[in-house]
């Protein structure tokens, strides 16, 4: 990050940072600069305690603590950065619809997933590879921003499942989410890949033997192509992080936490307009996907296809 980016976020955090230290520290006598220094010497460069120790001549046990106390303020008091808008507020899906000509897209959905390297604290099911992982849902808009994010899955599991395990299907399928006003016919929808079921509102391309050269389904497919990119951008952006680019040697819950800081941290630095964390267009890596899959349930079957067909009309013709 700039250096005003982190002037700003070591104000910003200098209340939080610099309250309960535990008894066995006390006192610390650090500044709130020297406590966000070290916390994001682990987060951002993946910075060993021992390492960060000595950098910040502190005691390993002062540098463990102060990197799990800014993932915990992080966590706990700016959760909000990670929201999605007001259901009528129709700026994510203007910026969807300028890209690609598809109305009312409210986000991306995807899982990214983080190795760790299984400890004495690691559950059995995870312990049974050298090298395993956990997975976080993430939904982001077109500008990469993250929406939604939930961590803590095991790593092995499809997307579909975490999907259907996670309160953003709840939320969707109860109507607490993605309930704003339809736009030419069109509900809100979010897109994902092949991986995911046909839902009406989770839209994924069409199988490529029905896409015939110049037909509506090759122009949805494009269409839909192009808005996935901000998923493959934030999936590459959260993997610069240092602690996040190699094998989180920790308990589990750390790993989330991790994961949950530095999606926090990736927000923060959008918002500041500081993309010194941001990949660039040529960085990310499109992923093969498996053939996409209906619902059991034949209404919402229909309701899904047809309106897939509908947005198919609309999708620009990406040359």
């Amino acid at each position: 990050m700039t250096s005003s980016t982190f002037e700003w976020l070591t104000n910003l955090l200098e209340p939080l940072l610099e309250c309960r230290d535990p008894a066995y520290l006390f006192p610390l006598n650090l500044t709130a600069g020297v406590r966000l220094g070290i916390g994001l010497s682990r987060l951002a460069n993946g910075s060993d305690y021992q390492v960060i120790a000595n950098q910040f001549n502190v005691p390993v046990s002062v540098a463990k603590f102060c990197v799990k106390q800014l993932c915990r303020v992080l966590c706990t008091n700016f959760r909000f950065w990670i929201s999605f808008p007001n259901a009528n507020d129709r700026s994510i899906s203007q910026n969807f619809e300028s890209i690609s000509g598809l109305p009312n897209c409210s986000g991306v959905v995807f899982s990214s997933r983080f190795e760790i390297a299984p400890s004495s604290s690691t559950s059995p099911e995870l312990s049974q590879q050298p090298h395993s992982s956990i997975a976080a849902q993430i939904v982001v808009d077109s500008s990469c921003r993250i929406l939604s994010i939930a961590a803590g899955y095991f790593g092995h599991k499809t997307d579909y499942t975490i999907l259907k395990a996670s309160s953003l299907f709840n939320d969707i399928e109860e109507q607490t989410l993605l309930n704003g006003s339809s736009v030419n016919g069109v509900n809100q929808y979010l897109i994902g890949d092949s991986g995911y079921p046909l839902l009406p509102w989770l839209m994924v391309p069409f199988a490529d033997n029905v896409c015939v050269t110049g037909s509506v389904e090759e122009n949805f497919n494009a269409a839909h192509g192009l808005m996935r990119i901000p998923a493959f951008k934030t999936d590459a952006s959260l993997r610069k992080w240092g602690v996040l680019s190699k094998p989180v040697r920790e308990e589990i819950k750390m790993a989330v936490a991790y994961i949950g800081a530095c999606s926090i941290l990736h927000n923060s630095l959008l918002m500041r307009e500081d993309f010194s964390a941001l990949v660039s267009d040529f960085e990310y890596q499109r992923k093969s996907v498996d053939p996409f899959v209906l619902e059991d349930d034949p209404v919402k079957t229909s309701k899904a296809l047809a309106m897939r067909a509908t947005l198919a009309t609309m999708a620009k013709k990406i040359s």
